[in-house]
């Protein structure tokens, strides 16, 4: 297997200096740009398995970078922030970032986020034959071995690939309600670092998606105090879309 590369964009040398080494330490080849317009381009080129991106970078910061990276590539992002306000976190993952840590921090823990995100996202595309089932509801089908989802039978906005994972594990179990804590352990892994309120974000980034309205949900509800469970009715025969005709 090759190794996995990881690009660091930072526009402090001693961050990226630093961020190296505990990364090379634990395998990973790592890149470096030290601004927006770099990183970008480094992503383009070089295609990274995973970026850690600053929050505050030369030319475009990392929220105009993490949007234009989303335009085309679903590479795990982990944001880098020196801002503590709760509007640049949601901001951050409502883009369509993976996690975030806050500066300052351990580089030992973020090597730690980087392999745990890895290793869920490669588990995430090598999914067994007993995972590839069609999952169909009203309304709403799920197609994990080619990771589609139709609504209404249009495909809607286009769901990150952690989305897509907690859409499908919540689906998987319809009814069943998932504590914040549980999605954590098994949509981002066991040994996921960092704040619960991750799930909430990533459960609004879902129901826009999806066009689903929280306060009366067709597909993912909410269990006070607790988590969120999915909604979504079985299909019948009268409720499901007719297929395209082209016109």
């Amino acid at each position: 297997m090759s190794t996995q590369r990881v690009l660091v964009v930072d526009d402090e040398p001693k961050i990226r200096m630093t961020v190296r080494g505990y990364l090379e330490a634990d395998g990973f080849q790592v890149l470096e740009a030290a601004d927006g317009p770099s990183g970008l381009q480094c992503v383009t080129e070089d295609r990274p398995d995973l970026v850690v991106l600053d929050v505050m970078l030369p030319g475009l910061d990392g929220f105009q970078v993490l949007r234009r990276i989303r335009q085309s590539s679903q590479v795990p992002v982990i944001m880098l922030t020196a801002r503590t306000e709760e509007v640049d976190r949601l901001i951050g993952f409502t883009t369509g970032s993976d996690d975030y840590v806050t500066k300052p921090f351990s580089p030992r823990e973020l090597a730690l986020r980087v392999r745990a995100i890895l290793r869920r996202t490669d588990t995430g595309t090598e999914a067994s034959p007993v995972d590839d089932g069609t999952l169909r509801f009203a309304g709403l089908t799920i197609d994990p071995g080619t990771r589609a989802v139709l609504v209404d039978g249009e495909r809607p906005a286009e769901l990150s690939a952690l989305d897509f994972d907690l859409l499908t594990s919540m689906a998987r179990a319809p009814g069943r309600v998932f504590t914040r804590r549980g999605l954590l352990a098994q949509v981002w892994g066991e040994d996921f670092f960092g704040d619960e309120r991750v799930v909430d974000v990533h459960i609004r980034s879902l129901r826009r998606a999806l066009r689903d309205d929280a306060s009366a949900p067709r597909f993912v509800g909410t269990v006070r105090t607790v988590g969120y469970r999915f909604v979504g009715r079985p299909a019948e025969a009268a409720d499901e879309p007719a297929a395209p005709d082209g016109r």
